[in-house]
């Protein structure tokens, strides 16, 4: 019978991950067709179209709309971090009066929906003079990771040593120096869990994007992908379309690869207290 578990367990990784690779894969297959071969179910075009990579960057201004979504979700992940490290630190490790409806707060911030704070984040951009400006798109899509970021490194924050700190206060630390410099190096796999998570927000972001950007050279990849046209005709360049498709998500793949042990740890280091 043990070797029947096997068997089983190996058939359903194999499920697995057939069910959550296929699409990148079609996505693949479709971004090498062109015309009525699109919609032709077979494993491999006939004949790849390697052409539609290079529309993607000769329809538009795609190389900056790349530049623009990396810049973008850089500084989101940056800021959050920074924020969120020192926040997490006050309501993790300091004993003050509300803390729990503060924490309660900046959880029910991330319950709502993008739609329910747009207009608001939009006259406030265009009070600070952000429109069709990256900035814009940083200080909105804060409110997207900012929350999420503060809760999780709440939680870790919780689960180091007071010893550490204590020890630390007695060498006559400062609380800057606790939070650079002791708890910091402990924190490598919950920043890097956060920080791809904000990331990947980031870069995904789509209404926000949308609303506050007017010209090609602002617009993030989201949006210059919905805005992908057939040029003088009607029909969808759908071929283009993935292949854009394909050079975005790329790059996520390729962090997740290279930081996936950090992320487990980051995901099972509060699962288990030492």
């Amino acid at each position: 019978m043990r070797w029947v578990k096997k068997v089983a367990f190996w058939l359903l990784l194999a499920f697995i991950a057939v069910y959550t690779l296929f699409p990148f894969y079609w996505a693949i297959v479709s971004s090498l067709k062109t015309g009525s071969e699109l919609f032709e179910v077979s494993p491999w075009p006939k004949q790849p179209a390697w052409d539609n990579y290079a529309a993607v960057f000769t329809a538009q201004p795609f190389g900056q709309n790349i530049l623009n979504s990396v810049l973008v979700a850089t500084a989101v992940v940056v800021l959050s971090l920074a924020l969120g490290l020192t926040a997490s630190f006050a309501l993790a490790r300091i004993q003050f009066r509300g803390r729990r409806v503060l924490l309660l707060a900046v959880l029910g911030v991330s319950m709502f929906p993008q739609i329910a704070v747009l207009s608001g984040m939009f006259e406030l951009v265009r009070w600070l003079g952000f429109y069709n400006k990256l900035p814009a798109l940083v200080l909105s899509n804060m409110i997207l990771t900012l929350p999420f970021t503060v809760w999780v490194l709440t939680t870790f924050m919780r689960e180091l040593p007071k010893e550490l700190e204590e020890a630390a206060i007695v060498d006559g630390a400062t609380p800057w120096v606790i939070v650079t410099r002791v708890f910091l190096p402990l924190l490598g796999p919950a920043l890097v869990t956060t920080g791809l998570l904000a990331f990947i927000a980031a870069w995904n972001e789509f209404l926000f994007a949308l609303t506050f950007t007017l010209s090609d050279e602002v617009r993030t990849v989201p949006v210059a992908i919905a805005l992908f046209s057939g040029g003088s005709g009607f029909e969808t360049p759908w071929g283009i379309i993935m292949a854009a498709s394909v050079i975005v998500t790329v790059p996520l793949v390729a962090l997740v690869l290279i930081f996936q042990r950090k992320i487990v740890s980051g995901l099972t280091a509060g699962a288990v207290k030492g």
